[in-house]
């Protein structure tokens, strides 16, 4: 790329909300006698990804989330193109590794923004982000946009830089977590609108996806 096409280009990186780390599927992960595969590598390997543990405490919404960002982001040098919001450590790069005390500490402190433990990490490595990354560059928010939790902490940060998928409003995590999905299949990125000039964050429920089109099996499948 010439450097008239690098001074042009949009760079792009992804923000995404963290999964619920006090639900069922946490109780199974942090079990310290459960046996299935994920759960044995994170107490005995260092080889678990916080994208990967997020993803199967989650499921569809946050495997969505991942799987899209991952595929659209467009960062520039040395930076990520995926961070994940946690509970006490800010923006934290989805391909990092993490362990079983970690999940454990991220699942004592409440995401919550009169919370000193969770806003001062997550302030703190946004701005450090922002100052990383050059003037064309937007960063999206995948997670919810109808609560003050993230948004208002992200945007004091990113400013208008911080934008959201339109086709986020009005829907619930697994009809995003879908979306996403597909959107990845097809090579269909989403439209994205600023935070600070959305008239309103919520509305009403959009119709419900289509059932995904079944691929056909040939003989040899059978």
């Amino acid at each position: 790329m010439d450097s008239l096409a690098r001074q042009s280009e949009m760079y792009r990186i992804f923000i995404v909300s963290p999964a619920k780390t006090t639900g069922k599927r946490a109780q199974l992960l942090l079990n310290e006698n459960a046996s299935f595969d994920l759960a044995n590598r994170l107490r005995t390997s260092d080889d678990v990804t916080l994208g990967e543990a997020f993803a199967f405490l989650s499921g569809l919404y946050f495997r969505g989330k991942l799987s899209y960002s991952r595929h659209f982001a467009r960062p520039p040098e040395g930076v990520a193109g995926c961070y994940v919001i946690t509970s006490d450590a800010g923006l934290t790069m989805c391909d990092s590794t993490v362990t079983l005390q970690r999940l454990r500490r991220f699942a004592e402190t409440p995401i919550d923004p009169q919370n000193a433990q969770y806003c001062g990490p997550l302030c703190e490595t946004a701005a450090k982000l922002h100052d990383r990354l050059p003037a064309r560059s937007e960063v999206v928010l995948l997670g919810s946009i109808a609560t003050a939790k993230y948004v208002d902490l992200l945007h004091k940060c990113f400013g208008e830089r911080l934008a959201f998928p339109r086709e986020f409003v009005g829907r619930g995590d697994m009809s995003r977590g879908g979306l996403m999905l597909r959107c990845v299949a097809a090579g269909t990125e989403l439209e994205y609108i600023k935070i600070g000039a959305a008239e309103s964050r919520t509305g009403k429920r959009p119709p419900k996806l289509a059932p995904a089109p079944r691929t056909k099996r040939s003989s040899t499948d059978r």
